[in-house]
């Protein structure tokens, strides 16, 4: 048992710490997107943490297989190259009990990471998808900010209003349209300036307008003497209607319940692909042990890059295979066991070639002593 808590520190803290790096390089590539959303007005500052809050358990689901299989390397490795192994080894622990004692939290991880992808990943994606659809419904008001222009749909003007209150109305209001195509020469400017503004929605219809109060209307073709200048109490301006997402919903948040008794070939491919994930993570680790016999001269890190580039190569073609069950080239009855069943093959081969062998002695004995 001590034996096996030492192992147990040393892969799990290992594994803590690639994930959290792991999980920051994705957390803050997906912050910068949303980020630039929200700078643009696309998206409400408010919702970048939960949106990224709600994405954490998918990106654990990738993360954590990998960070496993690095962790086992790594230690397994320093096993080896501060000849801790060799002690083991001459105590009468064998690889293969070491073998067993890293599959037994290798099934931990494969439980941990089937519980991710099959039910809190999807329920977060479903909720990412859902605060994405509201952000994408909000009208062009909602996303003025004050003192900012703003771009109306299309690029057909712009906003601009010296504050918003709380209720989103509007003080100081600048709105510039044009009319017509840029090719025509008779393509008109119109300029409207108010005190106050508000949003209103036209009874029985879906149709929402800029109301604005107490301004001027400017209207004119660029470039000639003859701008109209009304007056106005109240002035209605149409809003865009919101585009409709005409995106594919995704299939990795649909719950797995759903997934079962499918026979649509991408919504299998995506319940195979969760089923793989804690799989995954039983065949990586029977590869990672192998792969890190090493020794003195090759160090800790000798074979860290060839155990990588087998691991994303595993990766890709789970990739590949799904890619095919869902555009219907490969039937959805060969699944992505065949690809899982190739890389077990190449662990197994890898266990039974045997550890590093041990170095020439320099010396042989001679029937009259000991010769160099």
């Amino acid at each position: 048992m001590i034996i096996f808590r030492y192992l147990c520190r040393e892969i799990l803290s290992a594994t803590l710490a690639v994930c959290v790096i792991l999980l920051l390089v994705l957390m803050s590539g997906r912050f910068v997107k949303y980020l630039a959303k929200a700078v643009a007005g696309d998206m409400d500052s408010n919702a970048i943490f939960a949106m990224i809050g709600y994405r954490i358990p998918g990106f654990l689901e990738l993360t954590l297989p990998l960070a496993f299989f690095l962790a086992v390397l790594l230690s397994f490795g320093r096993l080896y190259v501060q000849n801790e192994m060799s002690v083991l080894k001459a105590c009468g622990v064998s690889e293969r009990r070491l073998m067993g004692y890293t599959l037994i939290m290798a099934s931990a991880f494969a439980v941990l990471t089937g519980w991710l992808s099959l039910s809190v990943s999807p329920t977060g994606m479903a909720k990412a998808e859902a605060l994405y659809e509201a952000e994408k419904s909000r009208s062009e008001l909602d996303k003025l900010m004050p003192k900012k222009f703003y771009s109306l749909s299309g690029g057909k003007g712009v906003t601009y209003a010296e504050a918003v209150t709380d209720d989103r109305e509007l003080d100081d209001i600048f709105l510039a349209m044009t009319t017509g195509s840029a090719e025509n020469a008779d393509r008109r400017l119109i300029l409207v300036l108010a005190d106050k503004g508000r949003q209103q929605q036209a009874e029985g219809s879906n149709e929402r307008y800029l109301v604005m109060d107490s301004g001027y209307r400017i209207e004119g073709v660029p470039g000639q003497n003859d701008y109209q200048i009304t007056y106005f109490e109240e002035y209605g301006s149409r809003l865009e209607a919101t585009q409709p997402d005409l995106r594919k919903a995704k299939t990795d948040a649909v719950p797995t319940a759903l997934l079962l008794g499918s026979n649509d070939p991408e919504l299998q491919a995506t319940l195979q692909w969760r089923l793989s994930i804690p799989l995954m993570v039983i065949v990586v680790t029977l590869l990672a042990v192998p792969l890190s016999r090493t020794n003195n001269r090759q160090g800790r890190y000798g074979k860290l890059l060839p155990a990588i580039v087998l691991y994303f190569t595993y990766l890709v073609a789970l990739n590949a295979m799904r890619g095919a069950i869902e555009s219907g080239a490969i039937a959805i009855s060969v699944t992505l066991l065949p690809v899982h069943m190739v890389y077990l093959g190449i662990a197994v081969l890898l266990l039974k070639s045997g550890g590093p062998k041990k170095p020439q002695s320099a010396q042989r004995i001679t029937n009259g002593g000991v010769a160099a």
